[in-house]
């Protein structure tokens, strides 16, 4: 491949991501605006989350049987204009039960995108890449609400934030569109696209591989991990720990920040450690973090141990995903990539709900031990997905 259209290509890889968090960043300060709107309970904000989630399930977890018809960028371009349609949507959508079904629509074309991209850069890049590509994604969560904050301000109605972030969506369909050719051009030695491959592979064929399982597993724990860290330990500090607002604020804070961080740090060493290596010491200071935040010995502890698990998870997600060809062979990558997205989709929706129900009987420091035990079992995955591995290689030097 040509320099110019490879440096292209991942610059707009990093801003489809950052494109993927602009919504997300959106929504936590709009949502007091549009649960004035349309008159609606402070809960019926899950009503969206799990529309948007099961769109964002159902097209990663299809991403295979896509890319198998066609190209990825044509996928992304789709994908994007999807995004940008349903932004549009939320901005005129006349009633709630309308903006839900854009929900729907908004979690389809993000999940295209993620896997896309996921498939694409882990079959093309190098994990410093792939780790810089889920760096951009903070920019996004971060933009994102300075965006409506801003729209706020200046005493426009929350709806333009979504006109504004629907018409940067729609500027990167449009050049998705216009380089769709150069994600076509191999640079690999098979000579042949992502979505060649998915073309002889089922998704039934690549769910009968065991790692394919087993990697799904660590996928819907990691992002549990994570997810429920972001939105529980606000309330767990201010509700039951009599730390301030503003104080429970700013770690929070420094929990995303410490993962925006490590996301860049790690990407810069990810080419010169081994990637297990790196793994198991990141997940094994996930524990030791999480069990600083329960224990809380003391509060410069338990701050210390909220940014030493964000540090710890940032490298976690894209360093598997850049693992997953050599795991599960070439023709597989597009399929697998699907299921691990879904699974970290699903994760998301899953586990910081599970904790809110176990609060609600046990009290809210029932989160904390619930992360303790969480991230002791994304540890006990990933060790049985290495050795599971190393398995998968012994075997195949035996029939080789």
């Amino acid at each position: 491949m040509q320099q110019r259209p490879r440096l292209a290509l991942i610059c707009l890889a990093y801003i489809g991501f950052i494109s993927l968090g602009l919504p997300d960043g959106l929504l936590g300060v709009a949502w007091p605006s549009i649960r004035t709107s349309f008159s609606l309970s402070l809960d019926a904000l899950g009503s969206l989350l799990i529309a948007s989630t099961a769109g964002y399930t159902l097209s990663s977890f299809n991403s295979g049987r896509i890319l198998a018809r066609i190209s990825v960028g044509l996928l992304l371009t789709l994908s994007a204009g999807a995004t940008a349609i349903s932004l549009l949507g939320y901005a005129i959508a006349s009633s709630w039960w309308v903006l839900i079904g854009f929900g729907f629509l908004s979690g389809l074309g993000a999940g295209a995108i993620d896997s896309g991209l996921n498939t694409y850069v882990a079959t093309h890049f190098s994990p410093r890449i792939l780790n810089w590509l889920h760096a951009s994604y903070g920019v996004g969560t971060t933009a994102g609400p300075l965006i409506m904050t801003s729209v706020l301000d200046a005493n426009h109605p929350w709806q333009w934030g979504y006109l504004i972030v629907a018409t940067v969506q729609l500027l990167l369909s449009g050049c998705f569109a216009m380089t769709r050719d150069w994600w076509r051009i191999p640079h690999t030695a098979s000579n042949q696209s992502p979505s060649a491959d998915a073309a002889h592979t089922s998704t039934t064929s690549t769910l009968r591989i065991p790692v394919v399982w087993i990697r799904i597993c660590v996928f819907f724990m990691y992002a549990g991990v994570e997810v429920s860290v972001g939105q529980w330990t606000y309330s767990l500090f201010t509700q039951t720990r009599s730390i301030s607002t503003t104080l429970a604020g700013q770690w929070v804070s420094l929990y995303w920040g410490s993962f925006t961080v490590g996301r860049v740090f790690f990407g810069a060493i990810a080419n010169r450690a081994p990637i297990n290596l790196l793994l198991r010491l990141c997940m094994t200071s996930a524990v030791i973090a999480a069990t600083l935040i329960w224990l809380n010995i003391a509060n410069f502890l338990t701050m210390f141990g909220l940014m030493l698990i964000g540090f710890s998870l940032a490298p976690i997600f894209p360093s598997l995903i850049a693992t997953t060809p050599e795991s599960v062979g070439r023709n597989h990558v597009s399929n697998t990539i699907g299921f691990q997205v879904a699974a970290a989709t699903l994760g998301v929706a899953v586990l910081p709900s599970l904790a809110g129900v176990l609060s609600r009987y046990f009290g809210l420091e029932i989160v904390s031990i619930a992360i303790c035990v969480e991230t002791l079992f994304l540890f006990v995955l990933f060790e049985i997905l290495v050795r599971q591995r190393k398995m998968q290689n012994t075997e195949e030097t035996i029939n080789s």
